[in-house]
């Protein structure tokens, strides 16, 4: 059987865990990651910014021996950098939007005029912004890929949020203006917009028009079509794949490592160079027997949303993250949730505003509680502890 020398990078204990209403124990998460490393993988994603023991899993992993394993996805800010580095992780994904809807939202000078406020990308926006918007993320991004290689010192990979809805040549453009600091460019399908065909000449089309970093795949479920996606991008020349294993995460969750491994085996005669295939199995059992598996494509389940940075953009433009026209989003509360899933709730759903120092408390508190109690908690889960003060 032919064996191929591309890579596995793992995001089950990141984004997976990152699925709406999915909680791991801190010792559920040990198990796990040492039961992923032995399948062979060549990353495993924690990110220890979130909150503390998300740090303590990352340093107690990296001296038990897992230090060349543990990266960390890591935002774009240099606090964030710095608490990484003082994890002990010695590589990170420095990650960024590059659809011009997400660089629309986020542009900081963009937000700060009066003429684009309540508007998206859907709207009449003149060319020369959004050149410029592209101009001000293309900058953002040397900026700190200079700081966490040259003054952090670290290891660095650049992933695309959104890159499947980007601009090409816009896209091309950021590789290019990456490859000077990092081994490789995630490209993100986030929304999970791709379809088979697209993809394979999506990263045929990518790989020609760049040179210097080795680039891979990170693809979503939400049209039930990340595996496929997945394939033909191998099938393509990507240098590696980014998933996780039972196919967990965000709305549809993402590609499902062990069908791509065993898809590529079964279909191709491919077998993936370092990989364990013995070790799979029980990864993914461990994962059944917690009873956690992702939502179906197209379901109301799908389109339940935790993250703060999600949650965020969805206040600006419910496209941000939503591939459905007329879906119904559906906030939760946990871990992963910032001051905007508070904000979203009293303000687009009970048309209530709060300070924002009130979401920012209540934020504080939900994360607490849902350490201490391994949950996640509902929209009338949060009102009932609004009303009995727990926020005060």
């Amino acid at each position: 059987m032919e064996t191929l020398p591309i890579k596995i990078y793992d995001d089950t204990l990141r984004d997976g865990e990152q699925q709406a209403g999915v909680f791991f124990s801190y010792p559920t998460k040990h198990q796990l990651a040492h039961l992923i490393a032995k399948t062979g993988v060549h990353g495993i994603d924690i990110m220890p910014f979130i909150c503390e023991q998300e740090a303590e899993l990352a340093k107690t992993l990296i001296s038990k021996g897992l230090d060349s394993l543990i990266f960390s996805a890591t935002l774009m800010n240099k606090k964030f950098i710095d608490q990484v580095k003082d994890c002990g992780i010695k590589r990170i994904v420095l990650f960024y939007a590059l659809s011009d809807r997400l660089l629309f939202l986020r542009d900081p000078e963009i937000r700060q005029m009066s003429e684009f406020k309540g508007k998206t990308i859907d709207d009449d926006i003149p060319a020369k912004v959004i050149d410029r918007i592209r101009q001000n993320a293309i900058d953002s991004i040397v900026e700190h890929l200079h700081y966490a290689t040259k003054v952090a010192g670290l290891t660095v990979d650049f992933a695309g949020e959104d890159t499947s809805r980007a601009d090409f040549d816009f896209l091309v453009q950021c590789i290019r203006s990456c490859s000077p600091y990092i081994e490789n460019f995630f490209l993100c399908d986030t929304v999970g917009i791709l379809t088979p065909e697209k993809s394979y000449i999506w990263v045929n089309d990518l790989l020609q028009s760049t040179t210097g970093v080795t680039l891979g795949v990170h693809y979503h479920n939400d049209m039930g079509m990340a595996l496929e996606n997945t394939l033909q991008s191998v099938m393509a020349g990507a240098s590696f794949v980014s998933g996780t294993f039972a196919g967990i995460g965000e709305r549809a969750g993402n590609v499902a490592l062990e069908q791509v491994l065993n898809g590529l085996r079964v279909r191709f005669g491919i077998e993936v160079e370092g990989i364990n295939y013995d070790a799979i199995a029980p990864v993914t059992d461990f994962i059944e027997k917690l009873g956690v598996r992702p939502a179906p494509p197209y379901s109301q389940a799908a389109q339940r949303h935790e993250t703060g940075v999600h949650v965020n953009s969805f206040l600006s433009d419910p496209k941000s993250y939503d591939a459905f026209a007329h879906s119904t989003i559906n906030v939760i509360f946990g871990k992963w949730s910032g001051a905007s899933n508070f904000q979203y709730l009293f303000e687009k759903q009970l048309h209530n505003p709060q300070p924002r120092e009130q979401y920012e408390k209540m934020r504080s508190v939900i994360k607490s509680l849902a350490t201490e109690q391994e949950r996640y908690f509902t929209a009338n889960e949060v009102l009932e502890l609004w009303k009995n003060g727990a926020f005060q």
